[in-house]
């Protein structure tokens, strides 16, 4: 049996008893030559444990704290959306009940009377309107001034 030829530098001597059966792969307190080294000075170890350390800080903030904070983020729209829902099924509740008053003989005659001025034979039909409120402040400046003094006047001596 030949002994095949490999690339792989092997020690001369050969393994102690000790050493046995353990991987020279996994040993980490062997010194690794200076070429074979993956960072060649202190600075650049340094720098890239740096690197190191800031992608697994992005890996973490995308993996727990971007989404707690779309967790509660949707909560807090789940239970607006849900408060929206009451009030419109409140109002829709109130609609259906509305529909049903109306189709009754009484609901489509006053539906009528309010909505198209149904007048029953007999009755006679009276529109009254409202003043309206008149606004008390007016702005600043001449002829504004003047009407409110008139204003301010007639309301403190008014009985």
């Amino acid at each position: 049996m030949a002994r095949s030829e490999s690339t792989i530098d092997r020690p001369r001597t050969r393994p102690a008893a000790a050493d046995r059966g353990r991987s020279r792969v996994g040993d980490t307190t062997r010194p690794i030559s200076h070429d074979r080294k993956l960072a060649g000075g202190r600075r650049t170890s340094l720098l890239l444990g740096v690197v190191a350390l800031a992608i697994a800080g992005a890996l973490a903030s995308a993996l727990f704290v971007l989404p707690v904070r779309n967790y509660f983020a949707q909560t807090e729209t789940l239970d607006e959306r849900r408060s929206q829902l009451d009030r419109l099924e409140a109002v829709n509740s109130d609609l259906e009940a509305e529909v049903a008053r109306l189709r009754t003989a009484a609901g489509v005659a006053e539906g009528a009377r309010e909505e198209l001025g149904y007048v029953e034979v007999g009755e006679e039909r009276t529109s009254v309107v409202d003043a309206g409120v008149v606004p008390t402040q007016l702005p600043p400046g001449w002829p504004y001034s003047v009407v409110t003094a008139i204003t301010d006047l007639r309301r403190t001596q008014a009985p």
